[in-house]
């Protein structure tokens, strides 16, 4: 009867120190658990705070959300399009895909350093390192000489578009002088638009007093529209002051 009693009283005991036991082990692996997602968090800040640093030591922005322009069109013009021109097809609506900034300079012919500070007042106002261009071939009538520089040119695509279409339209294309509206048959007949602007100091990134010259760029915005109606109207949804 003693050595049953013994018995009983070791099994409690036993059972005891085996759920202790598991409960050790469910504690060590939530530590470890714990553990593992603070150093993921830490790795993910990292590699933010690199990429803060990259954009910034870049000169660019740190951008907090999607650009105003884009959600705009995601949220009224698709269904606007759509409604207008009854596309059943959502990927059927008009599109922004690229837009081009090209500056000419022929006077760098004779003066190099214009094209030094061309390169970086587009570069101000695009938001993105432009790429000079060179002459394909020599013409004597105008002194140039195969290979020398003669422009530059940028092309923006994505969130960059998005922001520089809002800044144009939002605040360039208003501190024109005498402004009185776009002219709304400036397309190729395939739904891209051009427009001429004659001084690069409408944009507010531009101090007027470090300019060596007035100068004018071309800007070019591609569409996926079919037809010059359908671009037209997707411009004038995004904002585009067409003259009535």
């Amino acid at each position: 009867m003693a050595e049953e009693k013994e018995k009983k009283e070791k099994k409690p005991k036993a059972e005891a120190a085996e759920g202790g036991g598991a409960g050790g082990g469910e504690k060590k692996e939530d530590k470890k658990a714990a553990r593992a997602a603070q150093e993921k968090a830490r790795a993910r800040k990292a590699k933010e705070d690199s990429a803060l640093t990259k954009s910034a030591e870049e000169g660019e922005v740190a951008r907090l959300g999607p650009p105003r322009l884009k959600v705009q069109y995601e949220k009224d013009v698709v269904p606007a399009l759509t409604k207008e021109f009854g596309y059943k097809n959502r990927m059927q609506v008009p599109r922004l895909v690229k837009i081009t900034l090209n500056m000419g300079i022929g006077e760098a012919i004779s003066n190099p350093k214009l094209m030094d500070s061309a390169v970086e007042e587009l570069r101000a106002i695009a938001g993105q390192k432009p790429v000079v261009t060179k002459a394909k071939k020599s013409i004597a009538t105008f002194k140039l000489r195969e290979g020398q520089k003669i422009g530059c040119m940028v092309t923006l695509r994505r969130e960059k578009m998005y922001e520089f279409f809002d800044r144009m339209v939002s605040l360039a294309l208003p501190r024109v002088r005498d402004f009185k509206g776009i002219s709304p048959r400036a397309f190729d007949g395939r739904g891209n638009f051009s427009l001429g602007i004659k001084e690069q100091i409408i944009f507010p990134e531009i101090n007027y007093d470090k300019i060596d010259k007035i100068m004018g760029l071309n800007v070019t915005v591609v569409t996926t529209a079919r037809t010059d109606e359908e671009g037209r109207s997707l411009l004038k949804h995004l904002g585009m002051p067409f003259r009535s």
